[in-house]
């Protein structure tokens, strides 16, 4: 089952009141429980007989009733189900991490029951620090019933599991059970009959819980074989190795007969007081289950407090740090604060000088491509001919000039890799040596 196993935080957790009930095949025996680091008292016991034919409103007032004389309304119950109700096995699974062992049960749990997959509920714990897992089965008819009834008698439950799902927990709640193994049987001193309800742990099968319809003597050597416990090992009754309570009412049956009886409710009200300490199989669906022990929250509401006063603390330093923070930097400010502005006005200039220089690199090029052009027009215009004026800028150029036969200049200025786009901008007109012409011709690759 799954364990807190700090010692420390064990006896933080050792506080609680728990509430559980066993059912039996026509009673209910509840048994209130309250746990302390020093020790368990059972506070009280109630028997509701004949539950099944009873209206449930009525034994469930009768169960509310006893709740609220000891103050604990708020408790919901841990229910042991009849053992002959339950499957249990032990799933070996080598290697495999809790967060692995759903899946691998899963895979494997239709060869743990005879029943249809849709017919059954489970649930499983690994037990021990082993690579073994209880695997809890049940039909869902009977769960279903059960939830439903308690549900009618207005009775709160935190789970249903089985015999051994309560007592493993309650073994470990002040101590260890017996390092070598042991088994034992329930109501063995108060002359049980087969059926026999066997537990039993060792080494070699961590927990082991049987009901065997077979003579005592035959039913203790077929568990302790399973077990592997040598052949000769004594069964005990279960009472014996269960936390003794330090109190208990005076109309309880203090005989070694009525303590062997009580061992199972007892086990069951141990475990739901204190349930952070040893998580029971919970055949009950998560959405159903209660949450009533108010001391669960003390260890919540701690950290809270811890956490606000940690939080506080946490924004008082930032508000000291932050305004301490500000004064060094007001005044690393005061002191940057001339060199800042030499900073500034060097940028400034820096940008002056750099526009200069992007103004004279471009009136260089400018005036490169500007002759480049003059050249090419000197190469381009057959001889006689000559330009009497001539206009350049970034998108194009205007030529006048007279030449012999002007007609022929568009094509040739189209056809240089300089220009393209000419067109005579003013009529011609007939001189004495030739013609005079206007063009204007776009830069190829002007923007």
């Amino acid at each position: 089952m799954a364990q807190l196993r700090s010692p420390l935080l064990r006896s933080l957790f050792r506080f609680g009141t728990g509430a559980g009930i066993v059912i039996g095949e026509d009673s209910l025996t509840v048994y209130l429980a309250r746990v302390r680091p020093g020790g368990a008292r059972l506070l009280d016991t109630l028997r509701i007989e004949n539950f099944r034919e009873q209206p449930a409103a009525e034994w469930g007032s009768a169960y509310n009733h006893f709740l609220a004389k000891h103050s604990q309304q708020h408790l919901s119950a841990l229910v042991v189900l009849p053992r002959h109700e339950v499957i249990v096995r032990l799933v070996h699974l080598p290697g495999v991490a809790d967060q692995d062992a759903a899946a691998a049960i899963r895979f494997q749990l239709d060869t743990l029951h005879p029943f249809p997959e849709d017919e059954v509920v489970y649930d499983f714990q690994r037990v021990g620090a082993g690579d073994g897992f209880v695997v809890a089965i049940a039909e869902r008819r009977f769960l279903d019933f059960y939830t439903a009834l308690f549900a009618e008698a207005g009775l709160k439950t935190a789970g249903f599991t089985f015999s051994g799902g309560a007592v493993f927990p309650s073994l470990r709640l002040f101590g260890a059970p017996p390092a070598e193994g042991f088994l034992a049987v329930q109501g063995l001193l108060a002359g049980a009959e087969a059926p026999f309800e066997l537990y039993g742990e060792s080494s070699a099968y961590p927990l082991f819980s049987a009901e065997l319809d077979t003579p005592l003597d035959r039913a203790g050597a077929l568990a302790a074989a399973e077990l592997r416990l040598p052949a000769e090992t004594e069964p005990r009754d279960l009472m014996d190795l269960l936390p003794a309570w330090q109190s208990a009412p005076e109309s309880m049956d203090f005989s070694d007969a009525g303590r062997s009886r009580a061992a199972l409710p007892w086990a069951a009200s141990l475990a739901a007081a204190c349930p952070r300490l040893g998580t029971p199989v919970n055949l009950l669906p998560l959405e159903q289950r209660f949450i009533s022990s108010r001391a669960a929250y003390i260890p919540t509401i701690l950290l809270l407090v811890i956490l606000a006063g940690l939080t506080g603390g946490l924004l008082a330093q930032n508000k000291v740090m932050d305004n301490k923070y500000q004064a060094q930097l007001t005044t690393e400010i005061k002191r940057l604060e001339p060199t800042a502005v030499k900073v500034a006005a060097l940028d400034r200039k820096i940008a002056d000088e750099s526009e200069r220089i992007r103004d004279l690199d471009a009136y260089r090029l400018r005036t490169k491509e500007s002759l480049d052009i003059v050249l090419e027009l000197t190469k381009m215009l057959p001889p006689p001919s000559w330009i009497l004026a001539l206009q350049i800028d970034p998108k194009g150029v205007v030529i006048q000039g007279e030449t012999e036969q002007a007609d022929g200049l568009l094509k040739k200025l189209d056809a240089s890799p300089r220009f393209t786009g000419s067109e005579f901008s003013a009529p011609l007109s007939r001189t004495p040596g030739g013609e005079l012409f206007r063009i204007k011709a776009n830069r190829r690759g002007a923007k």
